[in-house]
C-alpha cells in the first residue's frame, strides 16, 4: 500500500530555527511599541505588511509539508468514480472463489510504467474487485519513501484493490533453491538475465504464496479465480508462464523450482521459461505430447485460447481493424489477452481505432485509456 509520510518531519526540521529567533523578536518588542505609539498608521502598515508576509511563509510551508507528507495527487483529467467497475454480484449458494492474490512483477529497476504495464493491472483489478491485486517493483526505494511521481501510480490509486511494493530479491528466494543461484552474482552478466530472473520469480511467488501470476503485458477480461493450478498453452505443445494459477506449495511449483535450479543454462532464451514449465510438466504427466485442456493429476494446461487466443507469430494481428462482432466472437471462450510485448512494443496504436488492441484498451481498462487519448490528442495539436 502506498506510505504516507507523517508531515511532523517537516515541522520537527524547522522548529529550531523558530526557536533561535525568539530572543531577537522579543528584544525588538519595545522598539515596536514607541514606534507604534509615535507614527500608528506607518506603524499599523509595517505590521499589516509584516502579518502578509508571515502568512505567506507560512502557507508556503504548509504546502511543502503535504507534498512531503502525501502521496501523488490524481491528475485533474482522472476522476476515480468513473473507471471504478460496479460491486460484484453475489449468487446465493454459490461456490466461493478461491483464495489467493493477484501478483505483477517488475524485475529491471524501472519506474514509469507504460500504457499497457498500467492497463494490464488496471484490468485485473477492475476483474478481482475482491482481491488483492500486488505489483511488486524492483526499482521502489528502500524504506517508508512514497512512489515515484508518476501518472501510472496516481491512476492506479483509483482502485482500492491494487498494493506496490518494493521486490525484495534475496527475501523472496530464501528458503527455496533458488536463494543460492540468486547470489551468484556472475548470473547478472548472462544475456537473457532480466527474463530469467523474472521467470525465477513467478514460480517462487507461486510456489510460496499462490494465487495468479500475471506478465505486464496481459489485458485481463474475466474473473481468473477459477482457473486454480493451470497455465496456458501458447503453441503446439509449448506451456507458457506469462499466466500462472496455483495453490500455496503445490509439488509441482516445487518441482520447477529444483528444475531451474538442476538444469540451469541462462545462455538459451526462454530455457528457464516456457522450456522449463513444458519439461515439468512432461515429466510430470509422463507424456510426450500435451494436449488442450489436458488435466494431469491436478494440474491443467489450458487450450491457446484461454489466455493466448493470439499466437506469437500473429502479434501484428493486434494492430489490425477488427469489427464488434468478430472480437467478441474471437474472445468468447478467452480470460485474459497476451500482447507480447517484446514483439509489439515499437508498434504504433492508433488510440480512436478499431484496431483489436485499442478496443482492448477501452473496453478492460478504460482510466489507461482515457489518459491515453488526452496525451494523444495533446501530441496532435500543432504547436502555437
Amino acid at each position: 500500500m502506498p506510505v504516507w509520510l507523517p508531515i511532523t518531519t517537516v515541522v520537527l526540521g524547522e522548529q529550531p530555527l523558530t526557536r533561535a529567533r525568539l530572543p531577537r523578536m522579543s528584544s525588538c518588542l519595545p522598539k515596536l511599541t514607541t514606534v507604534v505609539l509615535s507614527h500608528r498608521l506607518r506603524a499599523l502598515f509595517i505590521v499589516t505588511v509584516s502579518c502578509v508576509s508571515f502568512s505567506s511563509v507560512m502557507f508556503y510551508w504548509r504546502i511543502m509539508e503535504d507534498a512531503e507528507g502525501q502521496l501523488y495527487g490524481l491528475p485533474t483529467e482522472i476522476r476515480c468514480e468513473e473507471f471504478l467497475p460496479s460491486p460484484p454480484h453475489t449468487i446465493a449458494g454459490g461456490p466461493p472463489l478461491p483464495a489467493g492474490d493477484v501478483f505483477f512483477v517488475e524485475t529491471s529497476k524501472r519506474n514509469n510504467p507504460s500504457y499497457l504495464f498500467t492497463c494490464s493491472v488496471e484490468s485485473a483489478a477492475r476483474a478481482h474487485p475482491g482481491t488483492r491485486v500486488v505489483v511488486l517493483m524492483k526499482g521502489l526505494a528502500n524504506g517508508n519513501a512514497s512512489l515515484p511521481n508518476h501518472w501510472a501510480f496516481s491512476l492506479l490509486s483509483c482502485y482500492p484493490n491494487v498494493e506496490i511494493r518494493r521486490l525484495d530479491l534475496p527475501e523472496l528466494f530464501s528458503g527455496t533453491p533458488l536463494a543460492k543461484w540468486y547470489l551468484q552474482s556472475y548470473h547478472r552478466w548472462e544475456p537473457y538475465f532480466l527474463p530469467v530472473l523474472s521467470d525465477a520469480c513467478r514460480i517462487t511467488i507461486m510456489w510460496k504464496f499462490g494465487g495468479i501470476y500475471l506478465d505486464t503485458d496481459f489485458i485481463v477480461l474475466k474473473n481468473l479465480k477459477n482457473l486454480t493450478n493451470a497455465l496456458g498453452k501458447q503453441s503446439q505443445d509449448v506451456l507458457n508462464g506469462a499466466f500462472l494459477s496455483f495453490k500455496p506449495k503445490h509439488e509441482f511449483m516445487e518441482l520447477c523450482m529444483q528444475d531451474f535450479v538442476d538444469n540451469y543454462n541462462g545462455w538459451i532464451w526462454a530455457h528457464q521459461g516456457p522450456e522449463l514449465l513444458t519439461r515439468v510438466f512432461k515429466r510430470w504427466c509422463s507424456i510426450s505430447n500435451i494436449e488442450n485442456n489436458m488435466d494431469c493429476k491436478g494440474v491443467r494446461a489450458l487450450s491457446p485460447e484461454a489466455v493466448y487466443p493470439i499466437h506469437w507469430e500473429d502479434w501484428k494481428k493486434l494492430f489490425e481493424p477488427i469489427s464488434s462482432s468478430e472480437l467478441h466472437k474471437l474472445l468468447k471462450n478467452t480470460y485474459a489477452v497476451h500482447v507480447w510485448n517484446k514483439l509489439s512494443h515499437r508498434t504504433k496504436l492508433g488510440v480512436t481505432s478499431q484496431a483489436f488492441l485499442a478496443q482492448l484498451y477501452s473496453q478492460f481498462c478504460p482510466a489507461t485509456y482515457a489518459k491515453m487519448k488526452k496525451d494523444s490528442e495533446e501530441q496532435s495539436r500543432p504547436a502555437m
